[in-house]
């Protein structure tokens, strides 16, 4: 069987699971997968605030349209985004011949690879989700490869809070990575996290201050979020602009850093940041796309247009040692376990 899942693809034939309009999530094992009992699966916020807005945040209505998305595709993959998600459950079956040899039957775990090539089957129609958060109460089954990128949760954390953090481990990898090679270069970068007070971005703005970043700073659209970066500590300076303004966004940053960025990190689950970005970027510099709203090909046509000399990196949500590297910042940074805590306690789970 393939360790990618070319089995489970039901068409179109010969693409990868992510790729795929539909999976077969039967609960019958294949060599090298498993099958976990699903405990509580996390939409994307691109994909969340999608369907929220389209729904005019009705929360049946949200619900609805998931479980449809799922019952049709075998897979929670919003056709409108292109994205999916995370699960956290438990083992409930190991097939012959996995390579997931430190994994066993009973441990929870949660998947770091995106739900959008993950076969799900929903079991109890999220009866205990109300449809106005991205993270949905959930009884059924998943399917993971060979080549699933998956962790235990940790006994020392909140599994709400784990899966918060995991949901968006890649980010200050990747962003930490970046940072570092500036410094091995000879040159601590001045960094830029647009959507600093988010998941994401929160944890990028501490992975690049930890790296050697020279200066930092948060953009965030509203005063309520720059009080609370100022609050927490986790940026050098804060600024507050609309990401998608492309001048207001590049004036801010300027104006807080005294030039352009040499790094710029977009961390915003809304569309149109691409332009704002790359005029933000100085020349030789560097630009990390998180966002699933992204437009790659405005992007790099606008990057074109400007005649930017950029370096434009898509993260992909996998860097190694990410979900350890996301934990320890999680523990050892005060400013960001308070940010974490204060949004779930904001979400009723606290």
């Amino acid at each position: 069987m393939s360790p990618v899942g070319l089995h489970r693809v039901l068409e179109p034939s010969g693409v990868l699971p992510q790729a795929a309009w539909r999976l077969d999530p039967s609960p019958d094992l294949h060599p090298g997968e498993i099958r976990v009992r699903v405990q509580r699966l996390n939409l994307d916020a691109a994909s969340f605030r999608q369907l929220s807005d389209k729904h005019f945040g009705d929360g049946d209505a949200v619900r609805a349209e998931v479980l449809e998305i799922v019952r049709t595709r075998g897979k929670m993959h919003n056709p409108v985004t292109g994205s999916g998600g995370m699960l956290v459950g438990v083992v409930e079956a190991v097939g012959p011949q996995s390579h997931h040899h430190e994994i066993s039957v009973g441990d929870q775990i949660t998947t770091l690879v995106s739900l959008t090539l993950t076969p799900l089957q929903i079991d109890d129609d999220l009866r205990d989700w109300d449809g106005t958060g991205e993270q949905i109460p959930c009884d059924g089954h998943a399917i993971l490869f060979d080549r699933t990128i998956l962790a235990k949760v940790p006994t020392d954390l909140p599994g709400r809070l784990a899966m918060m953090v995991m949901d968006v481990c890649g980010a200050p990898a990747l962003t930490a990575r970046v940072v570092r090679r500036y410094v091995e270069a000879g040159k601590a970068p001045t960094v830029a996290v647009v959507g600093g007070a988010g998941k994401s971005g929160s944890l990028s703005l501490a992975a690049a201050r930890r790296a050697g970043a020279a200066r930092t700073v948060g953009v965030v659209p509203v005063m309520r979020e720059a009080e609370t970066l100022e609050r927490l500590g986790l940026a050098d300076n804060v600024a507050l602009a609309d990401a998608r303004d492309p001048v207001g966004l590049s004036d801010a940053i300027e104006n807080a850093l005294g030039d352009v960025a040499d790094v710029v990190v977009v961390c915003v689950d809304v569309p149109g940041c691409e332009h704002g970005a790359i005029l933000s970027c100085g020349d030789g510099g560097t630009i990390i796309f998180f966002s699933m709203a992204t437009s790659f090909a405005t992007a790099a046509l606008g990057a074109e247009g400007l005649a930017a000399d950029v370096t434009m990196l898509i993260g992909n949500g996998f860097t190694p040692g990410h979900a350890e590297m996301a934990f320890d910042l999680l523990r050892t940074e005060p400013g960001i376990q308070t940010l974490f805590n204060e949004r779930l306690a904001a979400e009723g789970h606290l």
